[in-house]
C-alpha cells in the first residue's frame, strides 16, 4: 500500500513509533496505534496494557503488542500518569486493526508536562514521514 491509502487523522499528534495521540482537555491525552502501524503488525492477537495510575516517563515502555507477524513494544509518547486502559482490548485486541483511531486505543495518559506535544508530529508531518518511509524501500 502507498502512505496516501493509510489513514492520518487530522487535529491527532503522530510519533515516529506509529502511535497517535488526541489531547483532551488541558492535560489528557488518549493513544492508539496508526492505521499505518496496525497495518505493518498484520492481525493484532494480544494486548499487554499498562497498570493504571503508573507514572511514565516519554520513551518508556509501556505497553506491548503481539500479532501473527510480531511483538512489538509501546512507548508512552508522552511523561505522565496512566489514567485509563482499553479493557475491551483484552477480548478483542483485533480492534487496534478494526478501528484504530477509535475502539482500538490503548491508553489514557494525564500529562505531566503537556509542552512535550511540541516533540510529537501533526498529521502533515506524518504524512511526509510515511513518504520518507516508503521512498526508503524502493
Amino acid at each position: 500500500m502507498a502512505f496516501e491509502d493509510y489513514q492520518i487523522k487530522e487535529g491527532l499528534y503522530y510519533t515516529k513509533d506509529h502511535l497517535w495521540v488526541k489531547i483532551e482537555g488541558s492535560d489528557d491525552a488518549t493513544v492508539g496505534i496508526t492505521d499505518y502501524g496496525q497495518h505493518q503488525l498484520g492481525d493484532v492477537v494480544y494486548v499487554e496494557l499498562p497498570e493504571i495510575n503508573k507514572e511514565v516517563e516519554a520513551g518508556e515502555k509501556v505497553a506491548s503488542v503481539e500479532s501473527v507477524k510480531a511483538a512489538v513494544d509501546i512507548f508512552s509518547p508522552l511523561t505522565g500518569q496512566i489514567i485509563s486502559i482499553n479493557e475491551d482490548l483484552k477480548d478483542e485486541p483485533d480492534l487496534i486493526n478494526t478501528d484504530p483511531y477509535g475502539d482500538g486505543w490503548v491508553f489514557e495518559i494525564k500529562m505531566s508536562d503537556p509542552s512535550e506535544v511540541e516533540d510529537l508530529m501533526t498529521a502533515t508531518d506524518y504524512k511526509v514521514y510515511l513518504q520518507e518511509i516508503e521512498e526508503e524501500e524502493e
